[in-house]
């Protein structure tokens, strides 16, 4: 497509998916078999929502450095004691919701990211975003809660989701104030 650029990353996919980062760079993910020309069909197509999209993405960084500078500034001791906070919360939640739902789990790690919140490895490692510390308890429960859920089922079909809805009934009041307000909490 003249004009905008985009990278393509080819996979084992079915569709083609178009990305839009929150620094504005545009990704275009499509099966491995996807011809070039389709690729710049479909970007074509979707030209309009990438634009607007971009301008989106463009004003929430604005918005979100202005909101970085209202912050109070924090020690590097403040953050280490938040991390610590959170990685006992983790521990001691993880292994309660473990035995509720029957799992088993490999290693908690506590890490500073940037766009996740939490994931499980093929072998049961669990990794968490000490970010999760500022959210209310009801939210943690249910990151914690959806990483161990991928335990039974390493994707996310209507039987995960079961999984999830077994446990905690609103989780997607939770999942939505995590939608809602995350950003906020990624600033920290």
């Amino acid at each position: 497509m003249e004009g905008l650029e985009y990278e393509v990353i080819r996979s084992t996919r079915k569709t083609i998916a178009i990305q839009v980062g929150l620094d504005g760079s545009v990704t275009v993910r499509a099966p491995k078999r996807c011809s070039r020309a389709v690729i710049e069909d479909f970007v074509g197509e979707h030209k309009g929502w990438i634009v607007r999209k971009m301008i989106e993405m463009e004003r929430k960084s604005r918005e979100r450095e202005e909101r970085r500078k209202k912050l109070p500034r924090w020690s590097q001791e403040d953050y280490r004691s938040y991390q610590i906070a959170a990685g006992q919360a983790l521990q001691e939640r993880t292994a309660f919701f473990a035995e509720i739902m029957g799992v088993d789990y490999g290693r908690i790690t506590v890490r500073d990211q940037r766009t996740r919140w939490g994931s499980c490895s093929a072998k049961g490692n669990l990794n968490f975003n000490w970010r999760l510390i500022l959210a209310p308890g009801e939210v943690l429960d249910y990151v914690v809660v959806h990483e161990l859920a991928h335990r039974r089922e390493m994707n996310h079909s209507k039987r995960f989701w079961s999984l999830v809805e077994m446990v905690l009934p609103d989780y997607e009041r939770r999942r939505r104030w995590l939608k809602e307000n995350g950003e906020a909490l990624m600033e920290r």
